[in-house]
């Protein structure tokens, strides 16, 4: 079985979630003996795990072949490219696209990240898709997110082959109901042309079904999962205070996560006790203002704003932790929660979210409430009973939450599509 991917992020260049569900769903899928896996992404940067797929750069793909030599986009294509078929695309591909701005091989640059000129981007990525699709061989197309749907809807136009799309979120989780009808568009058009439709959790399958009037026969749930602990994280040693306890927010700092009920939750704690310190790790439009909400309750001096966090520096800020929180107003699935619970950091987070739904030693509150987020901050700081079952069973069940397992139901999901 022979998967296309397309994607945005991929570790350890990472913004977000994407990234670390696009590298924990393929290295499960690997497990596979007969997947092969090429994974496209808009600019990778050399240092990839490139040990269980082959990764391919869009920043490194001629879509302007004129002046190119043809044993220059053999080397860059490999040996499915004969001299006849790049006749033959060098002027399809130029007839179609000379006024794109690209560098001297005849390639389109990207940022590889979230610019301004975004649909721009998405727009050259789709059209660099449609190159990948005449050179590469494979059986099935597999878009992860919006960014990607049109990409694999035009590799699926020039291919012929199915295309399944992975919902990670939606504009509705991302703009608290206020969207943009550009992404919502994309998302719609990704949605329609899909063979099959995969979701994060059983709270994006309904927004899907019901928001973007998909029939509910080709939309299937996979809930992520999370990477085992590796030798490096294990051996990081917390740094603890014995008479201060830490209750860590960790995730970007936008109106989706939720940030404000975090410090309003924070300020009824620091009303209980005075033992306890917040951190809020991450970036995000929110940031300065989650700042001055601090400083207006009177409790900036017991509030922490690290900043963006990724690899390591994740795990030794939650092994740092005694409480993880996780207050999204919609969160279609949301690993950082498994992350702390891998480490035994108690965590308690939103009903509004995917992870809710698998998970069971945790505690769930709503988001807007923040009388019972603080009531479970503070009983769990407090009381050691709670925590240590926090902790031991947490750990326990999510060390049974495993992407190989995520990769079967996707394998499935592929069989299906193709008749198999």
């Amino acid at each position: 079985m022979k998967a296309l991917m397309f994607g945005w992020e991929f570790p350890p260049h990472i913004l977000g979630g994407l990234g670390t569900a696009s590298f924990g769903l393929t290295r499960g899928m690997a497990k596979q003996e007969d997947m092969d896996i090429t994974f496209c992404i808009p600019k990778p940067y050399g240092d990839e795990d490139q040990s269980f797929l082959k990764i391919i750069g869009l920043n490194n793909t001629p879509v302007v072949w004129k002046d190119v030599p043809y044993e220059t986009l053999k080397e860059r294509f490999g040996s499915y490219m004969d001299p006849q078929q790049y006749y033959d695309l060098r002027d399809h591909i130029y007839a179609d696209f000379r006024y794109l701005h690209t560098n001297d091989l005849g390639c389109i640059e990207f940022s590889g990240r979230y610019p301004d000129n975004l649909l721009e981007e998405i727009n050259n990525y789709s059209i660099c898709a449609g190159v990948i699709a005449r050179t590469e061989q494979f059986d099935i197309i597999h878009s992860h997110d919006w960014l990607t749907y049109p990409a694999g809807i035009h590799a699926k136009s020039v291919s012929g082959k199915p295309l399944v799309i992975h919902v990670h979120a939606t504009d509705f989780d991302r703009s608290r109901g206020n969207v943009n009808p550009d992404v919502y568009r994309i998302e719609k058009d990704g949605m329609d042309n899909a063979d099959h439709i995969m979701c994060v959790s059983d709270l994006t399958r309904d927004t899907v079904i019901n928001k973007y009037h998909q029939d509910p026969r080709k939309v299937s749930t996979v809930h992520n999962a999370v990477e085992p602990i590796s030798q490096a994280i294990a051996d990081i040693e917390p740094i603890r205070n014995c008479q201060q306890k830490v209750v860590t927010f960790l995730g970007r700092i936008t109106m989706q996560k939720g940030p404000e009920y975090f410090v309003e939750a924070a300020y009824r704690v620091l009303q209980k006790t005075d033992n306890v310190r917040f951190v809020m790790a991450g970036s995000g439009d929110m940031m300065n203002a989650m700042i001055s909400l601090a400083a207006k309750r009177g409790i900036a001096d017991k509030f922490h704003f690290p900043g963006f966090q990724k690899g390591l520096d994740v795990y030794k800020m939650l092994k740092s932790s005694d409480v993880y929180i996780m207050p999204s107003v919609s969160e279609p699935f949301g690993i950082s929660p498994l992350e702390a619970m891998q480490v035994g950091v108690p965590s308690i987070i939103s009903k509004q979210s995917g992870c809710a739904e698998i998970l069971n030693n945790v505690i769930k509150t709503d988001y807007w409430d923040i009388d019972a987020m603080a009531d479970a901050i503070y009983s769990i700081i407090t009381y050691p009973a709670m925590y240590d079952y926090l902790r031991i069973e947490g750990k326990r069940e999510v060390d049974e939450i495993k992407w190989e397992y995520a990769g079967l139901k996707v394998r499935k999901i592929y069989d299906q599509v193709l008749g198999r």
